[in-house]
């Protein structure tokens, strides 16, 4: 997930122009949802994201890895959550059912990677220690409040330090895997 320097995954308003990546940066994210076997939604972040991606390489202007990322996000295997969405597209499966549970079912099967994205769906799969890798992004600045990225949990979630990458613009990637 995107955060700000100070925690937050958007600022107030849900603002996100201070998230906007480098070519390096968006480059990476296309190269992980090329390598993502499912991903996992709350409903906002799948109302952005299905507001753009679908049709974003068809916009005037659009740049090779625009492109290259809307064919991506089009072609993966999405599950979105939510009790307020009625319908979905795009390879994309809606669960209106309880998410833990879902999450818990999906992880036994044998899929490959998932990511998770959304602050509520990502705070309800790591209260229930359904995570098993954190991949942080954050940007240099302060936006001073907003949604932050971790909400309150029952316990401390122990990690190891897997990766770090800096890219332009002084945003650096942290990736932990979750100790158990």
């Amino acid at each position: 997930m995107n955060t700000s320097l100070d925690g937050y995954i958007a600022a107030p308003g849900n603002d996100l122009g201070w998230s906007v990546p480098s070519d390096e940066l968006f480059q990476w994210w296309s190269d992980r949802v090329g390598a993502t076997g499912l991903a996992l939604y709350g409903r906002k972040l799948w109302e952005t994201m299905s507001s753009h991606w679908p049709t974003a390489d068809q916009q005037p202007g659009a740049t090779p890895a625009a492109i290259e990322y809307a064919d991506r996000w089009r072609a993966m295997p999405k599950v979105v959550f939510s009790s307020t969405t009625s319908t979905v597209n795009w390879n994309t499966r809606l669960v209106t059912d309880d998410a833990v549970t879902e999450i818990t079912r999906l992880k036994t099967q044998n899929g490959g990677p998932m990511d998770v994205g959304g602050a509520t769906l990502a705070a309800a799969a790591m209260r229930a220690e359904l995570i098993d890798e954190y991949a942080i992004v954050t940007h240099p600045v302060l936006v001073g409040g907003g949604t932050p990225i971790f909400t309150a949990l029952d316990n401390w979630v122990n990690l190891s330090l897997v990766e770090t990458r800096t890219f332009p613009d002084g945003v650096v990637l942290t990736r932990y895997e979750t100790k158990r």
